[in-house]
C-alpha cells in the first residue's frame, strides 16, 4: 500500500514541487496545508504516515505545529523542510521530534531518501 503523506508549506509552488516528486515515486499525497494551525487540523483528520513540514510559516510555525502534533500523536513521523541557513531551527526541530530535514530547494533523490529512511 502506498504511504500516505501530508505536505505543509505556506508556498503553493513548494507544495506542488514536493507533491510532484512524491507522486512520481509512488507515494500518495492525502492532504496539503499552508500553515501550522492547518497542519495540526489536517494531521488529526487524515492520520497520514508521514508529514513534510516547512519551518517558517504564518499563524503557527513548523516547530510549534510539530510539538502540537507530537502531543497527541507521539509516534507521528515528521520531516522538516527549511531554506539554507536555518541550522539552529533545524536542531530545534530534531530535538522536538522531527525524524529528518530536507533543505530547499528540493532535490528529488534527497527527498525520497529522507522519506524512506524516516518510514524505516
Amino acid at each position: 500500500m502506498a504511504k500516505r503523506i501530508l505536505i505543509v508549506d505556506d508556498a503553493a509552488f513548494m507544495r506542488m514541487m514536493i507533491k510532484d516528486i512524491l507522486t512520481k515515486n509512488g507515494f500518495e499525497v492525502v492532504g496539503e496545508a499552508a500553515d501550522g494551525a492547518q497542519a495540526v487540523e489536517k494531521y488529526n483528520e487524515l492520520q497520514p504516515d508521514l508529514v513534510t513540514m516547512d519551518i517558517t510559516m504564518p499563524e503557527m510555525d513548523g516547530i510549534a505545529a510539530l510539538k502540537e502534533i507530537k502531543k497527541t500523536s507521539p509516534n507521528a513521523t515528521i520531516i522538516m523542510c527549511s531554506a539554507m541557513g536555518q541550522q539552529a531551527m533545524v536542531i530545534d526541530a530534531i530535538q522536538a521530534g522531527a525524524k529528518d530535514f530536507i533543505v530547499k530547494p528540493f532535490q528529488a533523490d534527497r527527498v525520497i531518501e529522507a522519506i524512506q529512511k524516516a518510514l524505516g
